[in-house]
C-alpha cells in the first residue's frame, strides 16, 4: 500500500498534468491498443498501469506489457525528477489516467473492481489529488 502525503501526490499530479503522459499518448496511436481500450478489453488501473479486463490473449498481453514497460520507464525518470518513489509517481499517474478516461472506457475503482466510465466522474481513490 502506498503511504504518502496528499501534498506530494498533488505536486506529482500537477507535474503530470503539465508534462502529460507520453507513453499512453504514444500507445494510443496503436490501432490494436485503441480497439482494446474502446472495446473494454483493457483499462486504467489505480497503480498507474494498464490492466486486462477479463480474459486475455497473447496479443492483448503483449500490448499491455509493452505499454506498461514504457510507462515504468517514464515513471522511473519522472519520479527521480520529482523526488518521489516510482510507486508514488505511478499512483499519481494512475489517478490522472483514470480521471482522463472517456465514457465507455474501463477503469479500476478503489475497491479493485472494474468499472465502465459514464458521463459522471470516475470513482477514484480518496488519496488522489483533486
Amino acid at each position: 500500500m502506498i503511504r504518502t502525503s496528499k501534498p506530494l501526490l498533488a505536486g506529482i499530479a500537477m507535474a503530470i498534468g503539465v508534462a502529460g503522459l507520453a507513453a499512453p499518448a504514444m500507445a494510443q496511436r496503436d490501432p490494436a491498443y485503441a480497439k482494446a481500450r474502446s472495446s473494454g478489453e483493457v483499462g486504467e488501473k489505480m497503480d498507474g498501469y494498464l490492466g486486462v479486463v477479463g480474459s486475455s490473449t497473447p496479443a492483448l498481453t503483449a500490448i499491455v506489457n509493452d505499454i506498461n514497460i514504457k510507462r515504468r520507464a517514464l515513471y522511473t525518470q519522472k519520479a527521480q525528477a520529482a523526488n518521489a518513489t516510482i510507486e508514488e509517481y505511478a499512483f499519481a499517474a494512475g489517478c490522472q489516467a483514470i480521471l482522463a478516461t472517456s465514457p465507455g472506457e474501463k477503469y479500476q475503482a478503489p475497491d479493485g473492481s472494474w468499472k465502465t466510465r459514464t458521463s459522471a466522474a470516475p470513482e477514484r481513490d480518496p488519496r488522489c489529488p483533486a
